[in-house]
């Protein structure tokens, strides 16, 4: 008996592990958890899909660029992500991410968001100023709005692999997937898209749309003014003034 009862107990054991075990790789294979960052991890089996590839110079000199609303509902649907805007070039992939939290890890330790929140149980907008108005023209703000993160280097990789994989598997073709949650960055991305969704051509800001991504993945020196100041460039703007 007492063996028999040993056996039903270890036996309760080995299944209640297993089920752990099970649902520790299922958590580590879907788009929940980003954060586990362990050897042999099932995300990051296989080469490197995003970041830099090459060693061209001229990697983020596009000649063309377009918004892929197939892609970036495909990336908004994971986990994790609030909206995605991805543009498509002639060689790369470029992802500007808004965050919601609903997946763990999606940043490395130490990154931090660029909102302060905090107002939203004050019923104001800007905590620190206490008005109750925000800025309709741009999608990522520093008070009461979805996340970004500053640095490309504080995303989790997992988040960053995860994404560059579902780019891929629309956009085969692309040498190089670029992604970043930076508020800026998602901001001009944010109106570039607005051109496309007005039906308006894009070319006529590809030299600004350069300027943007080798300032964020090249080490370029020169940046357009943040679109969060007044006054600055926005291309539906300047396409009616000319």
């Amino acid at each position: 008996m007492v063996k028999r009862i040993a056996a039903l107990l270890l036996s309760a054991v080995m299944i209640t592990t297993s089920a752990g075990c099970a649902y520790k790789q299922y958590a580590q294979q879907s788009d929940t958890d980003y954060g586990s960052r362990q050897a042999n991890d099932p995300k990051m089996l296989g080469g490197r899909a995003y970041g830099k590839a090459t060693n061209n110079a001229d990697q983020h000199n596009n000649s063309f660029f377009e918004y892929s609303s197939v892609i970036s509902r495909k990336v908004t649907d994971l986990n994790g992500i609030a909206s995605a805007i991805v543009m498509l070039t002639d060689k790369n992939a470029y992802v500007g991410l808004m965050l919601d939290w609903t997946a763990v890890g999606t940043r490395n330790s130490g990154g931090k968001s660029e909102q302060d929140n905090t107002g939203t149980s004050d019923g104001v907008y800007n905590h620190d100023t206490g008005s109750p108005y925000g800025n309709s023209k741009i999608l990522v703000s520093p008070y009461n709005s979805y996340f970004s993160v500053n640095d490309v280097n504080d995303l989790s990789d997992e988040l960053k692999q995860t994404v560059a994989l579902r780019v891929r598997e629309l956009a085969p073709a692309v040498q190089e997937v670029h992604i970043s949650a930076n508020m800026e960055f998602v901001n001009y991305f944010n109106d570039f898209a607005k051109e496309a969704w007005g039906g308006r051509s894009l070319m006529p800001h590809i030299d600004k749309f350069n300027t943007v991504v080798k300032y964020h993945f090249a080490g370029g020196k020169d940046m357009p003014p943040p679109i969060t100041q007044p006054g600055t460039y926005s291309p539906s703007e300047t396409q009616m003034n000319h």
